[in-house]
C-alpha cells in the first residue's frame, strides 16, 4: 500500500508532500522498511526553511537553460533549440551530451574550448563520430550571431570531465597512459548466447593510476591486422613506406595503420582528397558531392570507400594525413581498488556485424575478446567519474538499474559497500536477453544476495517468455516499492544506453511518480528534476 499519510488537497506541491509523507512514515517507523533512517526533527526545520518557502520549479529552471542537452534528442533538433545563441553554447549542441569525458572534457567545457581556440581538435566527440565533426567544422565557419570573446590570458592548460578548471599533474593520462598487462579475459556468456561478453582484469600494479568506483578507464585500441593488410593492398601500397602519423611520429604506413589511425571514420578531409586524386571524371564529381552530403554513404568506413571509387589514389603520406587520429575507447570499470588491489576490471561485449558485404568490429572490444592473450600490453588511462559515484553517506540506499554491460559499475558498488562494510540497502534492476545464457556476475549475485550486501534484485530477461520485458517494465512492476524507497532517501542510478533504455528508463521513473504520488506530470517531471539536482539521480550513458 502507497505510504500516503498527507491528503492530496493539503496545500503543499509533490517536493513537499512527498518529504512530509516520508517523514511521517519514518516517525511511524515506516521509513526504515523502504530502505532508509527517518528524518528527525532538525531535518524537519529545515525542510520548512527551505523547500516550504522556495518554489521547487527554480533546478528545473536551471536545468532547461540548455534544453539541447538531452542525449535522446537527434542532434536536428538541438542545433533547433540552440538557434540564436552564442558559438559556444551552438557548438555544444553539436555534442553527443552524454558529459562521458572520453574527449577530456564534459560537452559544455569542450565547445567552450574549441570556441576560444584553445582545442584545434574537432573530432574528440567519439559518440557524435562523423557528424558532431563536420557540424562544428560547419559552425566554426558561420557568422556568431550572439558574439564571442576570446579566453583571457592565462587560462590554465585544461578543463577536466568535472568542469574544474586545473593544471593537469597526474603522472599517467590520455595524453601520457600507462603500459598495463591484461591478466584474463573470461567469457561470461554460456554456450547458446547470441552475445559475447568478456570479463577483462587489467594489471595495474603499485606504479598504474588509481581509480574510485565508478570512474571509466581509457584503452588505445589497435586496428586489426586483417584489416590494416587489407586496406594496404586496396591502396596499392606495400605497407613500408614512412609516413607521419596523426602524433607527428615517423613511422612505416603498416605500422601507423594499425595504432594510430581511425579506419572506422570517413573524414571530410579524405573525401576532398579523393576526389582531387581521382582519375576517373564521374568519381571526382561524386567524391566532391559527397564533401556536401555524405548521406549516400552512411555507414561507410575508409575500406568501402576506396572499394567504391577504384580511379582514386592517394600517396601514402597524403592517405594517412587525411585520417582521424584513433581514439581511446571508455568502458566503466567494474572492479573496487578496495577489493582488487592493483587490478582494474571490464565488462566488455565484443562488436561485430555485417555491412556492404563485409564483417565489420568493434576495434577496442575484438582486441580484447580476440587479440590479446595474458600478459599482453595495453595503453590505459583512468577517466574521473563526473558525479556518478557511491553516496557519501554509507547508510544511504541504492537503486542500480544496468542491463547487459550497463552492470559494470554496480558490480563495483557492490563490491566496495562489501569490503567497507556500508549498511545501506541495494537494489539492482538487471536485464539482458536470455537468463539460461546471458545472466552475467550470476554466481557473484546470489552471492551478495546470501550474505546481505544486495538487498534486492529484479531482472527483465527480454527473450524468456513471448512478450518482451525489459527494465523499464520492472520498473513500473514494482513502482510503489521503488518510489517508497526514492522518499526514504534513496540515490538512483543508471547505466548504459543513452537513447534508447535511459530514455525509457527515465519515462518510467515519471511515471512511477506521477502514478504513486499521485500528482501530474509536470509535478512528476520537476520531482525528477529535484532528485537530480539533489544529485540522487545519476547516469553513466553512452
Amino acid at each position: 500500500m502507497t505510504i500516503a499519510i498527507i491528503p492530496d488537497s493539503a496545500p503543499f506541491n509533490i517536493e513537499q508532500r512527498a518529504w512530509l509523507n516520508g517523514f511521517l512514515a519514518g516517525w511511524l517507523g515506516l521509513a526504515n522498511e523502504a530502505g532508509g533512517p527517518a528524518p528527525g526533527l532538525a531535518d524537519m526545520a529545515a525542510f520548512a526553511s527551505s523547500s516550504l518557502a522556495s518554489p521547487v520549479a527554480e533546478p528545473e529552471a536551471e536545468a532547461e537553460a540548455e534544453p539541447w542537452h538531452d542525449p535522446a534528442l537527434p542532434i536536428d533538433e538541438r542545433l533547433a533549440l540552440a538557434e540564436g545563441e552564442t558559438l559556444p553554447r551552438r557548438l555544444m549542441a553539436a555534442m553527443a551530451q552524454l558529459d562521458c569525458g572520453a574527449c577530456g572534457y564534459q560537452c559544455r567545457t569542450y565547445a567552450q574550448a574549441i570556441a576560444d581556440g584553445s582545442e584545434p581538435r574537432l573530432s574528440l566527440c567519439s559518440p557524435g563520430g562523423t557528424e558532431t565533426s563536420r557540424t562544428l567544422k560547419r559552425l566554426l565557419r558561420e557568422k556568431n550571431p550572439g558574439g564571442q570573446t576570446a579566453a583571457p590570458a592565462g587560462t590554465v592548460s585544461h578543463v577536466g570531465p568535472n568542469g574544474d578548471a586545473r593544471t593537469v599533474e597526474a603522472r599517467w593520462s590520455r595524453e601520457n597512459p600507462y603500459p598495463a598487462r591484461i591478466v584474463t579475459t573470461t567469457l561470461l556468456n554460456k554456450p547458446g548466447s547470441e552475445k559475447e561478453t568478456r570479463h577483462v582484469e587489467i594489471e595495474l600494479g603499485t606504479e598504474g593510476p588509481e581509480y574510485s568506483v565508478g570512474d571509466s578507464l581509457g584503452i588505445y585500441p589497435e586496428n586489426c591486422d586483417a584489416l590494416t593488410d587489407e586496406l594496404i593492398e586496396t591502396l596499392g601500397a606495400s605497407g613500408s613506406e614512412p609516413v607521419r602519423s596523426p602524433a607527428g611520429m615517423d613511422a612505416p604506413l603498416a605500422a601507423v595503420l594499425r595504432t594510430d589511425c581511425c579506419l572506422s571514420e570517413v573524414t571530410e578531409d579524405l573525401l576532398q582528397l579523393l576526389g582531387a586524386v581521382a582519375m576517373d571524371d564521374g568519381e571526382a564529381a561524386r567524391l566532391h558531392a559527397l564533401v556536401e552530403d555524405d548521406s549516400p554513404i552512411t555507414g561507410f568506413d575508409v575500406l568501402d570507400l576506396l572499394r567504391l571509387f577504384p580511379s582514386a589514389r592517394p600517396s601514402p603520406s597524403a592517405f594517412v594525413a587525411a585520417l582521424s587520429e584513433l581514439k581511446p575507447r571508455l568502458y566503466s570499470i567494474s572492479s573496487s581498488p578496495q577489493r582488487h588491489r592493483g587490478q582494474v576490471h571490464l565488462t566488455v561485449r565484443r562488436v561485430a556485424y555485417e555491412h556492404n558485404g563485409r564483417g565489420r568490429k568493434g576495434v577496442a572490444s575484438t582486441m580484447l575478446a580476440d587479440r590479446v592473450d595474458s600478459g599482453s600490453a595495453v595503453r590505459v588511462f583512468v577517466q574521473s567519474s563526473h558525479g556518478f559515484s557511491l553516496p557519501a553517506d554509507p547508510n544511504a540506499a541504492m537503486i542500480m538499474i544496468g542491463p547487459g554491460t550497463g552492470i559494470a559499475p554496480f558490480r563495483a558498488f557492490l563490491h566496495e559497500r562489501d569490503v567497507t562494510g556500508a549498511p545501506g540497502k541495494n537494489w539492482l534492476f538487471f536485464g539482458d536477453q536470455r537468463s539460461e545464457f546471458d545472466f552475467l556476475y550470476e554466481d557473484e549475485l546470489a552471492d551478495f544476495q546470501r550474505r546481505g550486501v544486495l538487498t534486492r534484485l529484479d531482472t527483465a530477461f527480454s527473450r524468456d517468455q513471448g512478450r518482451k520485458v525489459y527494465v523499464q517494465d520492472r520498473i513500473l512492476e514494482h513502482g510503489e516499492e521503488l518510489y517508497r524507497w526514492l522518499n526514504a532517501g534513496a540515490y538512483l542510478y543508471v547505466c548504459g544506453d543513452a537513447k534508447r533504455m535511459a530514455a525509457d528508463v527515465d519515462r518510467a521513473l515519471r511515471e512511477v511518480i506521477q502514478t504513486h504520488g499521485r500528482c501530474s506530470a509536470a509535478e512528476a517531471k520537476g520531482y525528477v528534476t529535484r532528485l537530480t539536482s539533489d544529485k540522487r539521480y545519476r547516469k553513466d550513458v553512452y
